[in-house]
């Protein structure tokens, strides 16, 4: 078998770093992005097959630079992992306009931006995913956390306009994938998940033949209403 080629957008720490490990673990060539250098990325690529690249889903120059360094049609994944909580408080009465700009440029306008340019990279048939959250599901959704929810809800409709306008034509499959409620900086440390938990699942969901569509998928594979 042809070795697997994978391009991970925001793999410096967290869920994104420990994809890039899991994936080089299981035979997969990385690149694995980071916006500026960092000790955990070096470290993890010393002796793996993890290239580091710079990008930033926020800047359309670093993003035009990392699509040079890649071969077109040559990756088999391509996943677009940027996320922040955005604004403290989190209540859409509160947000400042730069707020509201902040999140949505980081959740949703950067990521579909990066998914757009990084296409032509991969091979036909392959994988665009994107790392969203339950929480920007509508149909499951409780209210609260205002400003990352609604990021992530504009993200999965962005991804949907991505598969149907540029993605099906060459059946590729997009995914929108939940990681769970995972121990990273952001999820805390009273998630229900370890970094390594839900990397294994996604790992494995990365490597499923998919076939062309648009899904939301759980770290666990299991189907997420929108």
């Amino acid at each position: 078998m042809a070795e697997r080629r994978a391009l991970i957008i925001g793999a410096s720490r967290g869920i994104g770093l420990g994809l890039a490990k899991e994936l080089a673990a299981r035979g997969w060539h990385v690149f694995a992005s980071e916006r500026r250098p960092g000790g955990a990325l070096a470290e993890a690529a010393m002796g793996a097959a993890i290239d580091i690249v710079s990008a930033d889903v926020t800047d359309s120059e670093s993003l035009a630079r990392l699509a040079k360094l890649i071969d077109e049609r040559s990756l088999d994944v391509v996943l677009v992992n940027a996320g922040i909580i955005g604004g403290d408080h989190q209540q859409v009465e509160e947000a400042s306009t730069d707020e509201v700009t902040h999140v949505m440029m980081t959740n949703a306008v950067g990521p579909a931006r990066a998914a757009k340019r990084m296409l032509p990279l991969l091979r036909d048939g392959g994988t665009l995913a994107f790392m969203t959250s339950r929480m920007g599901s509508v149909a499951d959704s409780s209210g609260g956390f205002d400003l990352y929810r609604m990021s992530k809800a504009a993200q999965n409709i962005l991804a949907r306009g991505i598969f149907e306008q540029n993605a099906k034509a060459r059946g590729i499959a997009v995914l929108s994938l939940h990681p769970g409620w995972v121990q990273t900086e952001m999820g805390g440390a009273g998630a229900t998940l370890s970094v390594a938990e839900s990397v294994r699942g996604l790992a494995d969901v990365l490597e499923r033949e998919h076939g062309p569509g648009h899904r939301f998928l759980a770290h666990d594979g299991r189907e997420i209403p929108w």
